[in-house]
């Protein structure tokens, strides 16, 4: 009985020194001597923030249909030597397309891993083209534009690494247990790190016009965007994304004076690139003499010895 607790102490104490728990698991581990405190840093540890920007062309049509076409920006495309003008109560399909540059600053929080909900504010700048249809342009007073958004997301996440793993799990769920050379793969495989996710993501939001093409538009309804979130990790703080991204959105266009208005509706589809951010809900050792670079254990407390922008548990060959 000495024998074994004397064996018990020296590899409590092994643990000790290196400040290495294997066996802890991480939904488990305190990230603060109080409970207010650990709960706390749990919370901070599923928010991110994040910033971005990109490129998109934005499709624009509008079906006009007026009683009074005068009063309107319309003149003929003189194909052919025609010269005439919409009569009215008739209708013209009119279409144009033009080019895009927005920035977007967010914030992000993670649900159990399967969910995400964010929300944040965007400034897009972009151009306008005038608008045209078979036999008729439809001229606007300007043509640069800046337009801010306010807006919630709501995400999905397809494939990560946890999912990899179950995926890794039903794929070698054929092999026996005796199968040491299969077994052994599984577990190389698992162990690995894979650095992507995949995320469904809408996104619901409000759109206000700060510098206008045209004085007699407005943007009086809601917009919604449908996108494919593709995350590459470099540490478990720090991330840039890739997000194509189509947002569908409505303007109105009415002359003032007149009782009526014209819908323009816009399709913008954009490509995003940018980084992310996730708050550290583990604070960093601060004890000169622990040299300890991974994440570790004092009191029973974890920290991590290096800092946001590197691999915490790093493996061969993340030792640089």
């Amino acid at each position: 009985m000495l024998f074994c607790l004397s064996i018990n102490t020296l590899h409590a104490q092994e643990e000790d020194i290196f400040g290495i728990d294997t066996k802890a698991r991480p939904d488990k581990t305190r990230r603060s001597e109080s409970g207010v405190g650990n709960i706390t840093r749990g919370i901070i540890s599923k928010i991110s923030l994040e910033l971005g920007g990109g490129y998109g062309m934005h499709y624009n049509s509008m079906d006009f249909s007026s009683n009074t076409p005068e009063n309107y920006p319309i003149s003929p495309l003189n194909i052919d030597g025609n010269s005439a003008t919409i009569g009215a109560g008739e209708s013209e399909a009119f279409d144009s397309k033009s080019s895009a540059i927005p920035f977007d600053a967010g914030v992000r929080i993670d649900l159990f891993g399967i969910f995400t909900i964010g929300g944040g504010y965007g400034r897009e700048f972009g151009k306008m083209s005038m608008m045209e249809s078979d036999h008729y342009q439809f001229t606007f007073s300007g043509e640069k534009y800046v337009f801010d958004k306010l807006y919630g997301t709501l995400g999905l996440v397809l494939y990560d690494a946890k999912r990899r793993r179950a995926f890794l799990n039903w794929k070698y769920r054929k092999y026996s247990g005796n199968n040491h050379y299969m077994q052994a793969e599984q577990k190389l495989r698992m162990q690995q790190n894979y650095p992507w996710s995949f995320i469904l993501e809408g996104e619901y939001g409000s759109v206000t016009v700060q510098e206008s093409f045209d004085d007699a538009l407005t943007a009086t309804e809601p917009y919604y965007a449908l996108g494919l979130r593709i995350e590459r990790e470099f540490s478990e703080y720090t991330k840039i994304f890739l997000k194509p991204n189509a947002s569908f959105r409505k303007f109105n266009y009415q002359i003032p004076g007149l009782e009526e208005s014209q819908l323009l509706e816009q399709n913008l589809f954009t490509v995003n690139l940018g980084v992310a951010l996730r708050l550290p809900g583990t604070k960093r050792c601060k004890i000169r003499a622990c040299g300890v670079k991974m994440k570790h254990l004092h009191n029973g407390v974890e920290y991590r010895g290096s800092s946001i922008w590197r691999m915490q548990n790093r493996k061969v060959g993340q030792w640089y």
